[in-house]
């Protein structure tokens, strides 16, 4: 369960900043210049991963930089245990 806000990531090329927060239900704001491009396939990739680690309600928030797919998926695993961690 997501119980904070969590970064991972930067702005850089070729990178992602990746956020997650807690909500009652999945919300995804995916934002980058290839969105038309990529957008479908990024909200895939989010919701297998929310899904294979057991989420639900959490909103992500991605600042794409041309990230490759494996980018943002470490990126958003971070900032999902990052955001469940002990403070």
């Amino acid at each position: 369960m997501v119980v904070r806000m969590a970064q991972a990531g930067t702005l850089e090329s070729a990178d992602c900043l990746v956020t997650v927060v807690p909500a009652e239900e999945f919300g995804l704001d995916y934002r980058g210049g290839n969105r038309k491009l990529f957008g479908e396939r990024t909200r895939k990739l989010v919701l297998e991963t929310l899904d294979r680690h057991g989420f639900s309600g959490v909103q992500v928030t991605i600042r794409d930089q041309g990230a490759l797919e494996l980018v943002i998926r470490a990126r958003l695993e971070t900032a999902l245990k990052r955001a469940t961690a002990e403070a």
